[in-house]
């Protein structure tokens, strides 16, 4: 079932301020800040100081995390660190940055609702 280009941009829209309120933020956050969130729940402890690298890795979890359901990854497990690693099973052939954000923004929908 697809969801409407309206639909879509009001259900992004709550999840953004959703996460604004949630967080007692003043500006609503970008996708990357999402991202940013999402990754660090995936990594599943509390640190609170992140290196640029590793806010790179945290967005790319979460990437993995969100289309793992699509069965472009596959969680494999944690290193030593507790970082959770994923294996890429088939390639990500969507082209374009504003087709690939609609895709996130659906899975980011999706992955608040569960």
């Amino acid at each position: 079932m697809s969801i409407e280009n309206w639909q879509l941009d009001f259900e992004w829209l709550k999840v953004r301020h959703y996460i604004k309120e949630s967080l007692g933020g003043v500006d609503l956050p970008d996708m990357r800040a999402i991202l940013l969130l999402i990754g660090v729940q995936e990594l599943g402890f509390k640190q609170t100081k992140f290196t640029k690298e590793e806010k790179q890795d945290l967005m790319h979890i979460a990437v993995c995390a969100l289309l793992e359901s699509e069965g472009y990854y596959q969680f494999e497990g944690r290193d030593q660190d507790g970082w959770p690693h994923y294996k890429q099973l088939k390639p990500f052939t969507i082209k374009g940055k504003d087709p690939q954000e609609e895709i996130l923004k659906h899975q980011i929908i999706k992955y608040l609702q569960a």
